[in-house]
């Protein structure tokens, strides 16, 4: 989730609870070993023990179509002793995809096959190799054989986004499709794709004939989700986030995109959040409303204080 999900908004939802694991946003590999700044900057949990403040690991996702380049990449990315290593075949973008990254790759299993072989062999027997993929490109014709290239070539578990690339993120999601894949590789497989609440999150899982999910655009726009699913799970009635107890993770947010973020960008990076959240919160919506003309950071900032109760000089 290029530009939206960084290491910043990492740790407000995994502070939240609820994830288990988290993933990067893919890091873009072409024809070259990067440097381990590249790595951090993009991970910096790295420098942390791999792991968010909340003491959720985070493995670095690699997106790329040459075997031996991403083999190489891995293995210096392992020096940085990530809990896992991710593999991205599940970006829809046009952009990535016409430079032969993400989702386009669908249509050469053996390309997967390729690519996840050399990645494994690459890597330490420690770190785990991982897989993200979607359905196809155009149609779901090879769905099953390019998840057992990846499984064959060393993937240990599957995402499946339950969407072609042709799909892109419209309603629905074919969840049924990944209780087939489940069904086809003998490593386990999580389902992905349009789990925007409860009741879409236990759908998924009854369709895709699994409990293991990965949240995207769902824990951003109700960030009370991922604990609502694990209250489900243990029994206990799943408690709805209040806007008063999301507050501060705003105001926090606010605080790491101040310290990290380019002044330009900085108010557009919360209005980003702001945007998703008025799908569960009215509260966002008259938020939102306000701060959308809101630019200059000083500005902004006085707002966001007044928005969220927050004394202005109190962080």
């Amino acid at each position: 989730m290029e530009g939206l999900l960084d290491h910043l908004l990492r740790e407000e939802l995994t502070a939240l609870g609820g994830v288990d694991l988290a993933v990067s946003e893919f890091i873009r590999i072409t024809d070259q070993v990067m440097p381990r700044r590249v790595f951090t900057r993009i991970v910096p949990e790295l420098l942390a023990g791999g792991t968010t403040a909340a003491g959720v690991p985070v493995h670095p996702q690699l997106l790329g179509s040459e075997p031996d380049v991403l083999a190489a990449n891995a293995a210096r990315l392992a020096g940085l002793r990530p809990d896992g290593i991710d593999l991205n075949f599940g970006c829809p973008a046009k952009c990535v995809n016409r430079h032969r990254g993400g989702a386009v790759l669908l249509d050469e299993p053996e390309l997967l096959h390729a690519i996840a072989r050399a990645v494994r062999q690459a890597l330490p027997n420690g770190v785990p190799l991982t897989a993200k993929m979607r359905l196809g490109v155009d149609d779901r014709s090879r769905m099953l054989e390019c998840a057992q290239a990846l499984a064959d070539g060393g993937a240990a578990r599957l995402v499946v986004h339950a969407r072609t690339k042709r799909d892109g993120y419209k309603p629905p999601a074919h969840w049924h499709e990944v209780a087939r894949i489940r069904e086809a590789v003998a490593v386990p497989v999580v389902a992905n794709g349009a789990s925007w609440t409860l009741a879409d999150a236990l759908q998924a899982r009854r369709e895709s004939h699994g409990d293991d999910l990965m949240l995207g655009r769902g824990a951003v726009a109700d960030p009370g989700l991922p604990a609502a699913l694990r209250a489900h799970d243990l029994g206990l009635r799943p408690p709805a986030l209040a806007w008063a107890a999301l507050a501060p993770s705003l105001w926090s947010y606010w605080q790491r995109v101040q310290a990290k973020v380019a002044p330009k960008h900085q108010a557009g990076r919360v209005k980003q959040w702001l945007h998703y959240l008025r799908r569960t919160h009215p509260e966002a919506e008259a938020a939102y409303l306000r701060l959308r003309t809101v630019h200059a950071p000083h500005d902004f900032g006085a707002q966001l204080a007044a928005v969220l109760g927050v004394p202005l000089g109190v962080d």
